[in-house]
């Protein structure tokens, strides 16, 4: 698939940019390139091949999931300015 000078207009206009006749045709040829080194990609045969989800091997370590911090709800709460059935009242922002 190749763009001509009237895809490329139609992809800067909804781009909402605005190309002079120079910039168009390198932008053509930009186009161009990026839409044939797709096609050479999509043209590697690949059925042999496992899907990966990372370039390497990474293996992620794990820790155990363990509460390390006290709850301090009540101390939290002791130095807020209004505080009403365990919940934080800020002020209204939205009319």
């Amino acid at each position: 698939m190749s763009l001509n000078q009237e895809g490329v207009g139609r992809i800067a206009r909804l781009a909402r940019i605005e190309l002079s006749a120079a910039e168009s045709l390198a932008t053509q040829d930009q186009l161009n390139g990026i839409l044939g080194f797709i096609a050479r990609l999509q043209a590697v045969d690949t059925t042999a091949i496992e899907p990966m989800a990372h370039a390497i091997g990474v293996v992620q370590r794990l820790r155990p999931d363990l509460v390390t911090e006290t709850d301090r709800r009540a101390d939290f709460q002791a130095v807020a300015p209004e505080v009403e059935g365990s919940l934080y009242l800020v002020p209204k922002v939205i009319e």
